[in-house]
């Protein structure tokens, strides 16, 4: 390991790594705004110089989302390097890549979210729409030593913006391609001066869609997202406040706009050939994937539903010797999709050889409620010794259901927590469901002492408990499983990290560290390794283990020339035991996590920023890692192949000016571009996509003021077509193609 360290440091002399804050951009009145020395970031739970804090972390400031368009996560992720993001089948599916650790479906993800200090818990809450946005953190490296289980990769730490004593609000309108209309506006201010404030919002989005299912003459991924964003802050006395923030979420949308590339189609090019050898309509060769080339051909449109319902409070008590923040949250995730079934066709059910009876429908329901309390003591920051102690519970309530059915031609069924196997119209084949009673704790702190004033060593530490509960549902159904069985499993790790920070200059910043992280195991369904077995997939279980990290980091910060010329570095060596991924069983609609046993990862990022002339800022980045699996027990022949989602190479490059055109009228002018490499999307590395060039692109006109604007905006501009996620097996997702929009927006 200590050669594995020095391998890693030696990497960083010869590939600096760079995560560096994407600046406040110009100001409205044509005046470039440099990078302030005084950026502050608080992801260890302290306000910090961006300098001083020896991580990697990128940073978005409130101008920088509105700049970039930042209106869903996805939208930051693309701007950062070493960190890429899927869309697939459904609102709350989504899959984080960062450093090479990855999400899985069902899954927990490899990072930490938190949003005004209050942990996500299920990862069907990360894709809502932002706005009000204050500032946006990504961490980079575990961070499981202050934010705890799930955050091997890193953290996420988001902001919005907090009401004060002046009034004022936003409204926002919009028009794009696929009739997508947007309608967004938020006000806040006082309701008593000095001691209550407001704030308020709503975003409305309704899209028409833009691919067509041939079948059916209807557009596949229409969305229709409605959100409501409220907060109230009370200063109770000089050392005391409050926060209450609630959130409201409900989408309604497409869903499962997969195609299945081994299928032979027949001659009307929509339903399974009956005229294929052996009447096998497939043909495994075909995997490819980068083939986009298969239409949508389902007779059942996918359909979405996900509501969030999110309350937290926290309070905030500065004493002299630490403040003390109590936060509490409350959240409930409700979602249902349904879809037609595996390979996706016209056809209704039909039998064949080795798969029994297909393409009939599927459907997965979700309900997760939650209940979460942190404890926290923090010191001030103004003096040699800075401390931080603190406790954290969390109680999950979770069911889920995961269905097939007989398609008759006649729709979907809803099932949610029973089956219908006697329905006529759509009668339940297979039905996996159960419900998780789960707890978690966790104890933490963290030691920051200045050994000299340039001279940092940092300790920090937390032990994490996860119990789990699994209790069948009684109507299990379709031969798998065991009905009303109750299992129990428990997951726990101590979680530390060290880092020393040396700052000989104002200037320059360099550090190490050294750090251990885990994602908590949890339960497949029950019975859904068997029915894999009866696929072949021998060795899968019902309970999937945890997954464990160790990690070095070594790096620097840096500025030039009066701060106009920004780079910050860092490298990384990871080895990740029990990394998980899932496998798909199309038949059943199952999916199963596993664990691989062993992967390393190696690698790091490079970023520039620079502000040249008044206006003008332009940024430059690049990231590498490299990913090994080195043992898999089940599947040995995949020991040595990429890991999967791991896209070896990712660069970012783009440029932004804003220059006044008379006293009161202002251009603007943004492109971002983002090169992600080659990557696998099983560990058999079956098949690579290959590299994405996507390029996004902004021009408008503004008041100088800020009062106004009116911007024009073209993601995806070179129109490439690519699959954005790929199953093993050929399960294929297609891209966004080139799209636009013309925003308006008014300040007051």
């Amino acid at each position: 390991m200590t050669n594995k360290f020095v391998q890693t440091v030696l990497l960083g002399s010869v590939f600096t790594s760079a995560i560096a804050v994407v600046p406040a951009s110009a100001q409205n009145d044509g005046s470039a705004a440099r990078i302030d020395d005084q950026i502050v970031v608080t992801a260890r739970y302290r306000e910090e110089r961006l300098e001083d804090v020896p991580l990697s972390i990128t940073a978005f400031s409130a101008q920088d989302v509105l700049d970039a368009q930042i209106d869903r996560p996805d939208d930051f992720i693309g701007l950062t390097p070493n960190v890429t993001f899927v869309d697939s089948q459904n609102a709350g599916t989504s899959f984080i890549t960062i450093r090479g650790i990855s999400q899985v479906r069902n899954g927990e993800p490899p990072i930490a979210t938190l949003v005004d200090g209050v942990l996500q818990v299920s990862p069907n809450q990360f894709t809502q729409e932002l706005f009000d946005i204050e500032s946006i953190q990504i961490v980079r490296g575990p961070q499981g030593a202050l934010y705890g289980r799930n955050a091997t990769g890193g953290a996420i730490i988001i902001t919005t913006k907090q009401p004060t004593n002046d009034f004022n609000g936003t409204f926002r309108a919009g028009y794009g391609k696929g009739d997508e209309f947007l309608v967004q506006g938020s006000v806040m201010g006082p309701i008593v001066e000095d001691k209550l404030f407001f704030r308020a919002g709503v975003r409305y989005l309704d899209r028409g869609g833009y691919y067509t299912n041939i079948t059916l003459n209807e557009k596949v991924d229409y969305i229709e997202d409605l959100s409501f964003r409220g907060m109230l802050k009370w200063h109770v006395a000089d050392n005391l406040s409050a926060d209450f923030r609630a959130n409201i979420s409900r989408v309604d949308a497409g869903a499962a706009n997969f195609t299945y590339q081994p299928t032979i189609f027949g001659a009307d090019g929509r339903t399974l050939s009956t005229t294929a050898p052996g009447n096998f309509p497939f043909d495994f060769s075909t995997l490819d994937a980068n083939d986009t080339s298969i239409p949508f051909t389902a007779n059942n449109l996918g359909y979405n539903e996900r509501n969030i319902d999110e309350l937290a409070l926290k309070v905030t008590y500065d004493l002299p010797l630490a403040t003390v923040t109590a936060t509490s949250s409350w959240n409930r995730v409700s979602e249902f999709f349904s879809q037609d079934q595996f390979p996706y066709t016209a056809s209704t059910s039909v039998s064949i050889p080795g798969f029994g009876s297909i393409d009939g429908t599927a459907t997965q329901f979700l309900d997760v409620e939650s209940f979460s309390q942190e404890l926290r003591f923090t010191s001030p920051s103004d003096q040699r010794l800075r401390w931080m102690l603190g406790g954290y519970f969390l109680k999950t309530d979770r069911f889920i259901s995961t269905v097939t059915g007989l398609d008759l031609g006649q729709g979907v069924l809803r099932v949610e927590r029973e089956p219908f196997p006697s329905d006529p119209d759509n009668p339940t084949t297979q039905f996996f469901a159960d419900d998780n009673d789960n707890k978690a704790w966790a104890v933490f702190g963290q030691l920051a002492y200045d050994v000299t004033d340039t001279l940092e060593i940092a300790v920090a530490a937390r032990y994490d408990k996860d119990i789990r509960v699994q209790n069948v549902s009684p109507f299990l159904f379709g031969g798998l499983g065991m009905a009303g069985a109750r299992n129990n499993a428990e997951f726990d790790k101590l979680q530390p990290k060290v880092s020393i920070s040396y700052q000989p200059t104002d200037n320059l910043n360099l550090y190490a560290s050294w750090g251990e992280g885990f994602r908590s195991g949890q339960f497949n369904q029950n019975g859904v390794s068997e029915g894999a077995a009866n696929f072949g997939l021998i060795g899968l279980s019902d309970i999937a283990g945890q997954e464990e990290t160790e990690s070095f980091e070594a790096g620097f910060k840096s500025a030039f020339f009066d701060d106009l010329v920004k780079l910050n570095a860092a490298t990384f060596y990871t080895k990740v035991t029990g990394q998980q991924y899932f496998v798909f069983v199309g038949a059943l609609n199952a999916q199963v996590l596993e664990n691989i046993d062993k992967v390393e990862l190696i690698g790091g990022e490079i970023e520039l920023f620079a502000n040249p002339m008044d206006g003008l800022d332009f940024y430059v980045s690049a990231g590498l890692t490299d990913s090994n699996i080195e043992e898999y027990a089940r599947v040995p022949s995949n020991v040595g192949n990429w890991a999967p989602y791991v896209a070896r190479i990712t660069f970012n490059a783009g440029a932004q000016y804003r220059t006044p055109l008379t006293n009161s009228l202002g251009l603007f002018m943004r492109a971002d571009y983002e090169h992600r490499g080659k990557q696998f999307w099983d560990p058999e590395n079956s098949t690579a996509r290959d590299a994405l060039d996507l390029l996004a692109l902004r021009l408008g006109v503004e008041a100088n003021d800020g009062a106004w604007s009116i911007v024009g905006s073209m993601n995806n501009a070179l129109d490439e077509r690519y699959n954005s996620d790929w199953v093993g097996g050929g399960f294929a997702h297609l891209g966004l193609p080139r799209t636009w929009n013309i925003d308006f927006s008014y300040r007051f």
